[in-house]
């Protein structure tokens, strides 16, 4: 998972707004106990910070993939 796709899933599952609070602002224990975008920062893989922050929030198993990548028909 890229970056850009992270950030688009994040949109996506969350919303803009709560998904920057999210990321910003939520201390995950997964990773080690920074946020989400501590982890990207310090080089945790994206696939990881975003399995990590759908876990913390519940988010159902079958959306932790896919999410943030373009449709193709």
């Amino acid at each position: 998972m890229k970056v850009s796709e992270f950030r688009l899933a994040v949109d996506e599952e969350f919303g803009e707004a709560q998904g920057r609070v999210l990321v910003n602002e939520l201390v995950l224990d997964d990773l080690g106990g920074r946020t989400a975008e501590q982890a990207l920062a310090a080089g945790v893989p994206t696939g990881d910070v975003w399995t990590a922050l759908c876990r913390a929030n519940d988010v159902p198993r079958s959306r932790w993939h896919g999410r943030g990548r373009p449709v193709h028909s």
